[in-house]
């Protein structure tokens, strides 16, 4: 049952008229022009970045993003995350399949990337000590074993904040696993994760769309996937939610400068999603497929229209050479 939300939202899209094969001279221009930019070397079309944002379980829904991504053949040379955006990115740099992302995030739990639960929440609200982020390096470890940034096929980054100096702390080198459980680090629930005299929490707090890192790993046109909260219609029922609250409304405020950094951005509408609702993990999925699928047509067009001049270099002589003759 917890894929039966991602096959009805393909069923959706295939409804919406993507299934439909379209034979204009547009679309077999679009076609070719599109066979022509993925089969090149990356030395030889712009670098194209996928940046996850922060959003916790909403952020289960960058899964479904990737999904109709990878399906579509869609070149991705380099990825940035911050929280569930460093989880789910870390991995699929290091090579996990799409499906294997899909089945781990389907099984989401409280307890999956903590020692988070029921009981451990009420002691949380009672008693003077925060709880452990462990079992998300523990979790990362398992997938992808101890790899270092630089051994990633897909070069990746990732940002946490350090509670102290509220600096952003960018990951580029040294292991992965801390990295991204340092991301994940909710502030005010779980304890600072100390990392060469630092003491890092939720990247989110300070960069919930790490554009920037994605640049900083030569990405020339970037696509991001945004999972924000609508805040505006949320109605916290306990401390724990008010203080997650107030986190999401510094993401959306510091995302409205972040996107105007993106070539594309895809918004997948899970806003309603708590962020310890977590049974409802394989809806902010399929909601992921739904919002792919319907801007995959648009940012294939973008990344065309970017790549026509360095693409346009090996159609024919050099421009030059023509204008040299007589």
């Amino acid at each position: 049952m917890k894929f039966v939300g991602l096959v009805l939202a393909l069923l959706l899209a295939a409804q919406a008229g993507w299934a439909a094969p379209d034979y204009s001279p547009d679309a077999l221009l679009r076609a070719h022009l599109w066979r022509d930019l993925t089969s090149r070397p990356r030395s030889r079309r712009p670098r194209v970045g996928l940046v996850l944002s922060a959003g916790s379980t909403r952020g289960t829904a960058h899964v479904g993003v990737l999904q109709v991504l990878d399906q579509a053949g869609f070149p991705i040379d380099a990825v940035s995350g911050t929280s569930m955006g460093a989880i789910i990115g870390s991995m699929y740099a290091a090579g996990r399949p799409v499906k294997r992302i899909l089945e781990i995030m389907s099984g989401l739990n409280l307890s999956m990337g903590s020692n988070i639960n029921s009981f451990r929440l009420v002691q949380l609200m009672i008693a003077d000590k925060l709880l452990s982020s462990e079992n998300t390096e523990k979790l990362i470890r398992g997938e992808i074993g101890g790899l270092r940034f630089d051994q990633l096929p897909i070069p990746f980054a990732c940002v946490a904040m350090d509670i102290y100096t509220g600096e952003s702390v960018l990951f580029r080198d040294g292991d992965v696993a801390l990295a991204v459980r340092a991301s994940m680090n909710l502030p005010g629930v779980f304890t600072p994760v100390a990392y060469r005299q630092r003491y890092l929490v939720d990247g989110g707090v300070v960069d919930y769309i790490p554009i920037d890192a994605a640049r900083l790993l030569g990405a020339q046109w970037v696509l991001a996937s945004i999972t924000e909260s609508d805040y505006r219609n949320a109605r916290p029922k306990s401390v724990l939610e008010t203080f997650e609250q107030v986190i999401d409304i510094r993401g959306a405020f510091l995302s409205r400068e972040q996107r105007k950094q993106a070539q594309f951005i895809i918004t997948p509408q899970v806003g309603d999603i708590g962020v310890y609702e977590t049974e409802r993990a394989s809806e902010a999925m399929a909601k992921g497929v739904i919002a792919a699928y319907q801007a995959l047509r648009p940012a294939m067009e973008s990344l065309l229209l970017f790549s026509l001049e360095p693409m346009a270099r090996d159609w024919g002589p050099d421009a030059s050479a023509q204008e040299r003759r007589p």
